[in-house]
C-alpha cells in the first residue's frame, strides 16, 4: 500500500530506525570530542541552511551597504566586486567545511583551533579564536539589528511625507529603543524550543529567496527611467567626494559591501550539536549558504542596478531618504510611475522582514557559540550562560547575547564614528577567527589532520593557503583610510578597533586565562 507521498508504509519504521542510528552515531562522535549530548538534536540539513543563508542574508547585506558601493567606484565595484570577493570566500567556507566535518561541535572555530595545534598550543590558540569569534558575532547581531532600527526609521521618513515634504525623523535615542525593541523579539523567539525556531529559520530562508526573486524583477521593471546595459557593466564612480582618485584605491574600497554581507556562515558549525548527520550537514550548510548567496546576490545587484540613473542624488542626505540610497530607489522607482511611493515603501518592508529575520538567527548562532565557549570554562559566570532549559535550549546564553548586543549599540548614542569602529570588528574581526584554524590546519596540522566524511583531500592545504591570504589581504584593505584628509571624523578607525581587540584578548592571556584555562574540556562525567 502506497502512501500519498511515494513512501510504502512498510517503510516507515526503516525510515525512523536509520534516523536513530544517526542520531546515536552523532552522539557517539560527539561523545569522542568530549561531550555529553545537551541539546536537541533534530535539525535536518535544510534546517541548518536555513539558519546561516538568513544570517549571510544578501538582502540585508546589500540593502544597507550598496551605498558604500555606489560610492567607491558604483556599478564597476558592485557588479564585479561581488563575484570576486564570492569566489575567494568560497575557499574560507571550504577550508572550515572540512575542518567542521572532522569537529563538529558548537564551540566550533575555538575548538578546531584548540585540536589542531594540540595539547601545547592549543588552549592559547583556543582562547584567541574564541574571543575573536565570539565578540565578532554579537558584533554581527549589533550590526544588522542596528541597520534594521535604521530602515524602520528611513521607512517612517518616507511614509509621512519624506525628508523634502515635513516627513518625520526619528532621533537617535528612538532609534535605539527600535534597536533595543528588536533585540528583544530576537531573545524571546530564540527562547522557544529548537523546532520551532527550525520552522522561522525555513521561513526566514524562503523569505530571503523570494524576496531577492521580487525585488530583483520588480524595481527595475516599475522604474520609469532605466539605465543602459554600457552603464551598468562599464560606468566607474570616481566622485565619493573623499579626495580619493586612484580608480584602483576606490575600488578596494567598495568591495567592503560584499565582504559585509558574505560573513556569519560559520553558524552551520555552531548549530551542528542539534544537526542530524552533523559532520555531513554542517559543512553542507555552509558551503551551499555561500554558493546561493553568491548567485541570488548577483541577480539582486544587477536588478537594482538597472534602476540607478543618478549616483550623486542617490547618495545625496538631501533627497527624501535622507541619503539611504537603495530605500530612495526604491521609492523614486514607485513615485515616478505611479506618483506615490507607496509601493517603494512596501518593498522596503519586504527587506526589513529579511533584516528582522537575518537578526533572529545571528542571535541564534551567537547563543550557541556562548552557550559552547562558557561550557569549556572560557567566559566570565560560565556556569550560568551554559545552562539548558526543559526544551534544550541555551536559554541564558539567548539572553546574554541580545543584552551584548544592545550595549554595542549604546556607542551610537555618543558617536556614530566610535559605533562603526565597534560594528568594524563584525568583518575583520570575524574573519580573523575564520582563519585562525584554517591556518593551524596548514601549518601545525598540515599532516596530523584526520578529515571527517567532507574533506578536500589533496587540494585541502591549498584551498586552507588561499583562504588565508585573502583574510589577511582583507584585513589590511578594510583598514586603510577612507577618505582625505585623515581627521578624527574620517580616521577607520576599523584597525583601532580590531587591534583593542586584540590587545585585550592577549592581556587577558598573559594576565590570567593561562593559569587556568586549558581550552576544551570535556563534560561526559558530570
Amino acid at each position: 500500500m502506497e502512501s500519498g507521498i511515494g513512501v510504502s508504509a512498510d517503510s516507515v519504521p526503516y525510515l525512523a530506525l536509520r534516523d536513530h542510528e544517526a542520531d546515536v552515531s552523532d552522539d557517539a562522535r560527539l561523545k569522542q570530542l568530549g561531550y555529553k549530548q545537551e541539546l536537541s538534536r533534530s535539525l535536518s540539513a535544510i534546517a541548518n541552511f536555513s539558519v546561516t543563508f538568513s544570517i549571510v542574508s544578501v538582502i540585508t547585506g546589500l540593502t544597507t551597504t550598496y551605498g558604500t558601493g555606489l560610492t567607491f567606484g558604483g556599478p564597476v565595484t558592485v557588479i564585479y566586486g561581488w563575484p570576486i570577493v564570492g569566489f575567494l570566500t568560497m575557499f574560507v567556507a571550504l577550508a572550515m567545511a572540512e575542518i567542521c566535518s572532522a569537529y563538529p561541535t558548537s564551540g566550533g572555530l575555538y575548538f578546531w583551533s584548540a585540536k589542531l595545534c594540540g595539547n601545547h598550543w592549543g588552549p592559547m590558540a583556543s582562547w584567541f579564536t574564541g574571543w575573536l569569534n565570539i565578540v565578532g558575532q554579537w558584533a554581527v547581531t549589533t550590526s544588522v539589528d542596528f541597520s534594521l532600527a535604521q530602515l524602520i526609521q528611513v521607512i517612517i521618513l518616507l511614509s509621512t511625507g519624506g525628508k523634502n515634504g515635513g516627513g518625520y525623523e526619528a532621533s537617535k535615542y528612538v532609534v535605539m529603543a527600535f534597536h533595543g525593541a528588536i533585540l528583544l523579539m530576537h531573545a524571546i523567539i530564540n527562547s522557544l524550543p529548537i523546532s520551532v525556531l527550525s520552522f522561522f529559520g525555513q521561513l526566514a530562508a524562503a523569505w530571503n529567496l523570494l524576496g531577492v526573486l521580487l525585488l530583483m524583477i520588480l524595481i527595475p521593471s516599475v522604474a520609469t527611467e532605466r539605465a543602459s546595459a554600457k552603464f551598468v557593466f562599464t560606468h566607474f564612480n570616481t566622485d565619493n567626494g573623499d579626495g580619493i582618485n586612484s580608480k584602483v584605491y576606490i575600488f578596494v574600497l567598495g568591495l567592503l559591501m560584499s565582504q559585509y554581507t558574505l560573513t556569519g556562515y560559520d553558524a552551520s558549525a555552531h548549530m551542528t550539536e542539534e544537526t542530524k548527520s552533523a559532520d555531513k550537514n554542517g559543512p553542507k550548510g555552509i558551503i551551499s549558504s555561500i554558493g546561493i548567496s553568491i548567485i541570488f546576490g548577483w541577480g539582486y545587484l544587477l536588478g537594482i542596478t538597472f534602476a540607478v540613473t543618478n549616483i550623486p542624488f542617490l547618495l545625496s542626505e538631501d533627497n527624501d531618504a535622507g541619503g539611504y540610497a537603495i530605500a530612495e530607489i526604491f521609492y523614486l522607482a514607485f513615485k515616478d510611475r505611479y506618483g506615490n511611493g507607496v509601493g517603494g515603501i512596501i518593498c522596503l518592508g519586504v527587506v526589513a522582514i529579511a533584516i528582522f529575520f537575518c537578526g533572529m538567527s545571528s542571535v541564534t548562532s551567537n547563543s550557541r557559540m556562548a552557550y559552547a565557549f562558557s561550557r569549556d570554562g572560557a567566559m566570565p559566570l560560565s556556569r550560568w550562560w551554559h545552562k539548558v532549559n526543559q526544551q534544550e535550549v541555551p536559554i541564558n546564553a539567548v539572553w546574554l547575547s541580545a543584552f551584548i548586543s544592545f550595549c554595542m549599540a549604546l556607542t551610537s548614542l555618543g558617536s556614530l564614528v566610535a559605533f562603526q569602529a565597534m560594528v568594524s570588528i563584525a568583518t575583520i574581526g570575524l574573519y580573523i577567527a575564520y582563519a585562525l584554524p584554517i591556518f593551524f590546519r596548514v601549518t601545525l596540522a598540515r599532516k596530523s589532520f584526520i578529515p571527517g566524511p567532507f574533506n578536500l583531500g589533496r587540494y585541502g592545504v591549498l584551498v586552507g593557503w588561499i583562504a588565508v591570504i585573502w583574510v589577511a589581504t582583507i584585513s589590511v584593505l578594510f583598514s586603510l583610510p577612507v577618505a582625505y584628509p585623515i581627521t578624527p571624523q574620517t580616521l577607520n578607525y576599523t584597525p583601532v578597533a580590531v587591534c583593542g581587540l586584540l590587545v585585550l584578548t592577549i592581556a587577558s592571556w598573559i594576565v590570567s586565562a593561562r593559569h587556568w584555562f586549558t581550552g576544551p574540556i570535556t563534560n561526559i562525567d558530570k
